[in-house]
């Protein structure tokens, strides 16, 4: 019965990530399938997380997050929980040795977002995003490696730089939403001011420097991630690609998105490239 729970449980944290992510969805089918449950478990956990945060407005959100990380608590406490995706997210952090420091910070920049709207300098900003996205690379990672630390310590920095990207670029992607709905601005760079071509082209250098120390690592992946990993890398860049082409002032106006067709575009162009080793 307890193995029926467990399958319902990882079954629970993958329907989260084909509803919320169509491209991290798609990324993830291209990981080895002994380590895709994992992955989606990660993806759950911190997906229930930012959605108290950002879209559950009509409820108490401080009160939500202290529960849920309660129950995290318990969860990994008992290696138990009648929540579905907390269940499956302490299987995986206790198979494979997650960070205790790391699930924290996440939560730290989680519950930042409850009361922080504006970052006006570079350290608050990059403690946000290494909560926000560093980490939950640096999670991942420990499942590719299945426990090779030397293996996750040579590949760590280069993990932090794909999340940093990720993340630098969702912030661009969303800026409409962010500032419009959310009344927040996590770029230092912008603070106090609006989004012009210069300042959108000095983030975008940053992010680019990212990418380019990140790569090293994406090629260094065990085989079994590799593939996957690189899709969510060319989708990201291609993310890039179209915001550099676009006027600051278009990315005020709309939600960056490549379109489905486009994403299977480049998932056959990722194929290709993994198979002939051109990564």
């Amino acid at each position: 019965m307890s193995q029926l729970y467990k399958h319902l449980s990882f079954s629970c944290s993958e329907n989260v990530t084909n509803a919320y992510s169509t491209s991290f969805s798609l990324a993830v089918k291209m990981l080895s399938t002994e380590i895709q449950p994992a992955i989606h478990s990660i993806y759950g956990f911190v997906r229930l997380a930012d959605e108290i945060v950002d879209t559950f407005h009509d409820q108490p959100q401080e009160t939500l997050l202290n529960e849920f990380e309660s129950d995290l608590n318990q969860a990994l406490s008992r290696q138990f929980s009648l929540n579905p995706i907390l269940h499956s997210f302490q299987d995986t952090v206790h198979t494979y040795d997650i960070s205790r420091a790391q699930i924290d910070a996440f939560l730290k920049s989680m519950r930042a977002d409850l009361y922080q709207y504006d970052y006006e300098n570079v350290a608050d900003y990059e403690e946000y995003i290494y909560g926000s996205a560093d980490v939950v690379g640096l999670m991942c990672l420990k499942v590719f490696v299945n426990g090779d630390q030397a293996r996750y310590d040579e590949l760590k920095y280069a993990a932090t730089k794909l999340g940093s990207a990720f993340q630098k670029v969702n912030f661009l992607r969303d800026l409409k939403d962010d500032t419009e709905i959310l009344n927040r601005n996590y770029f230092p760079h912008l603070y106090g001011k609006r989004m012009d071509n210069a300042l959108k082209q000095q983030i975008i250098e940053e992010i680019e420097l990212d990418f380019a120390e990140a790569y090293v690592g994406v090629q260094s992946l065990p085989m079994r991630a590799r593939f996957g990993v690189y899709t969510a890398y060319v989708y990201y860049k291609k993310l890039l690609t179209k915001i550099k082409r676009l006027n600051a002032e278009a990315i005020h106006e709309n939600r960056i998105r490549i379109s489905n067709p486009a994403k299977f575009g480049l998932l056959l162009t990722s194929f290709v490239n993994h198979k002939l080793n051109l990564l």
